[in-house]
């Protein structure tokens, strides 16, 4: 979004740009209390937000820009780094909570996973597209910010991690990330158990197969109701061309622009 609202300022330098970065909750909470006009999210409003959002006679109009996938990590020290989606439940529902319970784990002993925040979309997509219907238990544990997520699976091998794979690109890549330079393992998911297993890792090409397992949505909404305003270029801008490619090059996310595969062959 940084890189989004860089070029849109240059395309409208009589734009002020005034971002709020906060969890997806408090995102929805201020746009349907109309402290916002503009809000990106992982999922579209329900009926009780629209129903709020009448309460102060605004309608919203949103458009899907780009799919986002949750990537599970751990430490370089980690020897392992294979995982179903059906072993992600039972963590997050409380019936694994050791290492060994895992089918492709070496070792032993206590496993935790760690996420940003109660209120973020990564916690809403674990409870509704993971759980389904199941309480969400087990050794889990908030730490605030990806950022806290990033350094707490960086200093024990024991904790699996579960961030935005954005949160894993490297400013140096100048498209696709490769995942090769971190200080921590990014896992291989499968959305298939044994015997039909196939692990990938959440780059571009896996997210636009779909074959990559943990993916979410991403929305732009915005309540504005003026016909021509700085928001509503804003609005445009993501859903065009211009903000289209921008997610494509400079991000990990997918846009919803089609996307050409090729083929490359590199060199030894």
């Amino acid at each position: 979004m940084e890189e989004e609202m860089k070029v849109f300022s240059v395309k409208y330098p009589e734009a002020g740009m005034k971002p709020v970065f906060c969890s997806e909750n408090e995102a929805l909470r201020l746009l349907v209390n109309d402290s916002l006009r503009i809000a990106l999210t992982t999922r579209p409003l329900s009926a009780a937000d629209k129903k709020m959002l009448s309460a102060h006679t605004l309608t919203a109009r949103e458009s899907l820009v780009a799919t986002d996938a949750l990537a599970l990590i751990v430490s370089k020290e980690a020897p392992d780094s294979l995982i179903t989606v059906d072993e992600v439940k039972g963590i997050v529902t409380g019936r694994i909570t050791k290492w060994e319970q895992l089918a492709h784990s070496s070792r032993k002993g206590e496993l935790k996973l760690v996420f940003d925040d109660p209120g973020s979309s990564t916690v809403r997509f674990m409870v509704d597209s993971i759980c389904r219907g199941e309480e969400f238990k087990g050794n889990l544990y908030a730490q605030g910010s990806n950022e806290a997520v990033l350094e707490a699976v960086k200093n024990d091998p024991n904790v699996i991690g579960v961030v935005g794979a954005n949160w894993l690109k490297e400013p140096s890549d100048s498209a696709l990330s490769s995942f090769a330079g971190l200080d921590v393992r990014v896992m291989k998911v499968s959305r298939f158990s044994a015997p039909n297993e196939l692990f990938v890792r959440p780059y571009q090409y896996y997210i636009a197969t779909g074959e990559y397992p943990l993916l979410r949505s991403v929305y732009v909404v915005t309540t504005d109701p003026r016909v021509s305003s700085m928001v509503k270029n804003f609005y445009f801008f993501l859903t065009g061309q211009s903000g289209q490619l921008i997610i494509c090059k400079s991000s990990q996310l997918l846009p919803h622009m089609p996307v050409q595969v090729k083929s490359v062959t590199v060199p030894d």
